[in-house]
């Protein structure tokens, strides 16, 4: 008698710390939450697992999809996700065939495995940038043909012998992939990668617990997205959208100094037109994936404004039980703030049929 009891009283503190089921329109959205090959799964030993799992768990939860993932959507609340081959993907593949195959490849498979339950997942679609015009058609077969809602760019692409060459997208001769995106009116999701064996050699040798989610992935893609930023891009497509994730990979907490010291350069001659501050509020929207602390949160929502900040969870690096008990801890100020982060600028972002 007393263990029902006491299973009772666990499963109403769970449900009051998680988001109320979704079909009421009260459960959330995440988009930053990656899928794997079963014959790539492997791969997930690169990366620490949540504490209490182990690199198994991890391998399994990327490859499963409607399964383990779609049981804890529905106890923690989570309406949709918007599904994303886990870094690198393409980015991956310095040789631009076997790129733009596995990128094909990926694509169908999320399309195949998701298209039974397209009411509870979605697709960004996996691209290889070494040929922007081919990147620009891939995305639109993907976004015209299955119904995916942008892309994930796995920050630059491998290229060359030995990866001597690194492609990063703020040049001109990638005009004409933004240019598709901003014509298919799809948001670009700009996502961290591990480094290539040169950079870890040069940078993080002796300091390699700093390599991925500790450091290395918002050092690296925050200098590519202000990259794309002091380079025009945004001025040159002012209805660009991107999404970064953590948080915008520390961007919005340093957006004053850059922009103190940037405004130096236009003297110089540097083509942005704006402010990085002034992209964050236009061009730029960020998702508490991986980061869930309260303050933070806080701060970008003071600085940027709720309607700039979308969930996310990360998985299956991080749970769906912490990212969701800690959304629906978080003190919002109001129900409007609520709704925008959670569901309300995702639907608005990527014109999700849901409500």
């Amino acid at each position: 008698m007393f263990l029902y009891l006491l299973l009772g009283i666990l499963s109403i503190y769970q449900a009051a710390d998680a988001t109320p089921r979704t079909r009421n329109g009260l459960g959330t959205i995440a988009l930053e939450e990656a899928w794997q090959f079963p014959e790539l799964a492997y791969l997930a030993e690169n990366y620490a697992p949540p504490v209490g799992q182990t690199t198994e768990d991890l391998s399994n939860n990327l490859v499963d999809i409607q399964g383990h993932r779609l049981q804890l959507m529905d106890e923690y609340g989570i309406d949709y996700m918007i599904l994303s081959w886990t870094s690198p993907g393409p980015q991956g593949y310095s040789n631009q065939t076997e790129a733009e195959a596995m990128a094909t490849k990926a694509n169908d498979y999320l399309y195949e495995q998701i298209q039974n339950n397209t009411a509870r997942f979605g697709g960004f679609a996996a691209l290889s940038m070494h040929d922007p015009v081919q990147a620009a058609a891939e995305l639109n077969r993907t976004v015209t043909e299955y119904g995916f809602v942008g892309a994930l760019l796995n920050d630059y692409q491998e290229s060359g012998p030995d990866n001597g060459t690194l492609l990063f997208y703020d040049q001109p001769e990638y005009d004409v992939f933004w240019q598709m995106a901003t014509d298919l009116d799809v948001p670009i999701y700009m996502h961290p990668r591990l480094p290539v064996t040169q950079e870890i050699d040069l940078l993080w040798q002796g300091r390699k617990w700093l390599l991925t989610a500790p450091w290395q992935f918002a050092n690296d893609l925050s200098s590519h997205v202000l990259g794309i930023a002091t380079n025009g891009v945004f001025d040159r497509f002012p209805s660009l959208r991107m999404i970064v994730g953590h948080n915008g990979e520390r961007i919005p907490s340093d957006f004053w100094r850059a922009d103190h010291m940037l405004e130096r350069q236009k003297l110089l001659g540097m083509p942005m037109n704006s402010t990085i501050v002034g992209y964050l509020k236009k061009n730029i929207w960020i998702t508490t994936s991986g980061e869930f602390y309260n303050d933070i949160l806080r701060y970008h929502i003071n600085q940027l404004g709720a309607d700039r900040i979308l969930f996310s969870v990360d998985y299956p690096y991080e749970t769906v039980e912490e990212a969701s008990r800690w959304f629906a801890r978080f003190p919002f100020a109001d129900d409007d703030e609520k709704y925008l982060i959670s569901r309300g600028n995702a639907i608005s972002i990527m014109k999700l049929d849901l409500r």
